[in-house]
C-alpha cells in the first residue's frame, strides 16, 4: 500500500507517492536472529569464534575461517553457496555481474536512474544494457518473451521515489521466462521479511559493512555456479577476506535483525507525528527505501541544503559513513539520495532524508524542531 502522510498545505514540488517495502516485526526478527545463531553453532567450534586464520589455504583458496563463514551464511541465507568480497556492495555486485554477464551481453535492468557506483561496473562490462519499466508488469513479460536475455539486474530498494514493483513477482516472472536473475541487496537484508535469493533469484549481492561488519566487505549468497565463478574470479591473496574479517562481519551480522526492526519502529513513529502536525514547519512526510529506509520530509521553506548543518550542531550525523555502518548511531539528516535527485531534482532545496538510525522518536523530532527553529530565526 502506499504510504501517503499529507499534513500541512502544499508548499514548492510535492513529495511523489512511495510504495515502502515491507518490513519484519520485532517478534519475527527475533526468531531470524536465533535462527542465525543456530546456523554458527551447525559449522562452529566454540573456540572458533575465538580465533582466525589467513591466507590463501590449500584446496580452499581462502581461510578456514572466511569457508566457514560463508557456509553460515548459505545457510541462513536458504542459498546453495556464498562467497565474501572485498568492495563492500560495491565490490559483491561487481563481482557477481562479472561472473554472469561479458561486453556485449544484454541485460535486463529497471528503466531508473542507476546507483553511480553499479554504473561504473555496468560501463566498464561493456554490457548492453537494456531498459524495462519493472512497474508495468505487461512490458516486463514483453521484454522477457523476446527470448533476448538470459541475466537481468534487479534492485530491491527503489530506485525511483515512485517504483511500486514487488521484487518477488519481478523474480518470478524472469524465472518462468528462463531468465536468471541477480539483486542487490544493499539496504534490504534483514530489514525485509525476505531477501531476492530467498524470492528465488539466482544470486544477492549485499555490503556487511552495511550490517555493521567491518569496512569493506560484501557478500554474494545464491546459485554454486555463480558463487564458484566468483570465487575462482577472485584467486588472488590480496583479494581474500582474511579470517578476521569475516568473523568480526558474523559477530556483527548477529544483533542486526533485531536492530532493524526497533529502527524501523521508530521512523513509522516519527512519519505518523509528523503527519500529525507535532513540529511546525514540515509540509508532508513519506516513508520511503531511497536507499535505506528513511523519511522523506518536506518543508515549507527551502532550507533543505542548509538543514544537515544546523541539525548536526544539536547532535545528529550530517552525512551517512556507511548508511546503517557500525559508525552510525546518531540520527541521520542528510539530502536525498544522488539517484533520487536524479530522478527528481527540484526536491532538493525542499526535501530532507532522515534516519533514526540507533535514536528514539523523541531525540529525531526534538532535532528536527530545534533545527527549523534556528533556521527560521537565521
Amino acid at each position: 500500500m502506499p504510504h501517503d502522510t499529507t499534513g500541512a498545505p502544499t508548499v514548492g514540488p510535492g513529495l511523489p507517492e512511495t510504495f515502502p517495502l515491507d518490513t519484519v516485526p520485532l517478534a519475527d526478527a527475533l526468531t531470524r536472529q536465533f535462527r542465525l545463531l543456530e546456523c554458527i553453532a551447525a559449522r562452529f567450534e566454540g573456540e572458533q569464534l575465538f580465533t582466525a586464520d589467513a591466507g590463501v589455504v590449500p584446496g580452499l583458496g581462502r581461510p578456514r575461517t572466511t569457508a566457514r563463514v560463508e557456509s553460515v551464511l548459505a545457510d541462513f541465507f536458504g542459498a546453495e553457496d556464498a562467497a565474501l568480497v572485498q568492495g563492500a556492495g560495491t565490490g559483491a555486485i561487481r563481482a557477481a555481474l562479472a561472473a554472469a554477464v561479458g561486453p556485449g551481453d544484454p541485460l535486463l535492468l529497471h528503466r531508473a536512474p542507476v546507483y553511480r557506483s553499479t554504473a561504473v561496473t555496468l560501463r566498464g562490462l561493456g554490457v548492453d544494457q537494456v531498459e524495462v519499466d519493472l512497474n508495468d508488469p505487461g512490458a516486463l513479460r514483453q521484454a522477457l518473451a523476446s527470448g533476448r536475455f538470459a541475466w537481468a539486474y534487479v534492485q530491491h530498494t527503489r530506485q525511483r521515489l515512485g517504483d511500486s514493483y514487488d521484487p518477488g513477482e519481478v523474480l518470478a516472472a524472469c524465472r518462468a521466462a528462463g531468465v536468471r536473475t541477480l539483486v542487490d541487496d544493499n539496504y534490504a537484508v534483514c530489514r525485509v521479511p525476505r531477501s531476492g535469493v530467498e524470492l528465488g533469484a539466482d544470486a544477492s549481492c549485499f555490503s556487511l559493512f552495511k550490517l555493521h561488519g567491518p569496512e569493506g566487505v560484501g557478500a554474494v549468497v545464491g546459485a554454486r555456479d555463480l558463487v564458484e565463478k566468483v570465487r575462482t574470479d577472485n584467486y588472488s591473496g590480496g583479494g581474500q577476506v582474511q579470517g578476521h574479517q569475516a568473523l568480526d562481519a558474523l559477530r556483527a551480522l548477529t544483533h542486526v535483525p533485531v536492530m532493524w526492526a526497533v529502527q524501523s519502529q521508530v521512523g513509522a513513529e516519527v512519519a505518523e507525528r509528523l503527519a500529525a502536525g507535532e513540529v511546525d514547519g514540515v509540509a508532508e512526510v513519506r516513508l520511503a527505501n531511497a536507499q535505506d529506509r528513511c523519511l522523506l520530509v518536506r518543508l515549507e521553506r527551502p532550507v533543505a541544503r542548509r538543514l544537515p548543518d544546523v541539525a548536526a550542531r544539536l547532535g545528529a550525523a550530517p552525512y551517512p559513513v556507511g548508511s546503517n555502518s557500525r559508525y552510525e548511531v546518531a540520527p541521520l539528516f542528510y539530502r536525498m539520495s544522488s539517484s533520487s535527485l536524479d530522478d527528481a531534482p527540484d526536491l532538493a532545496d525542499w526535501t530532507v532524508r532522515i534516519n533514526p538510525m540507533r535514536a528514539g522518536a523523541d531525540l529525531v523530532l526534538d532535532i528536527l524542531r530545534r533545527s527549523l527553529h534556528e533556521l527560521r530565526n537565521s
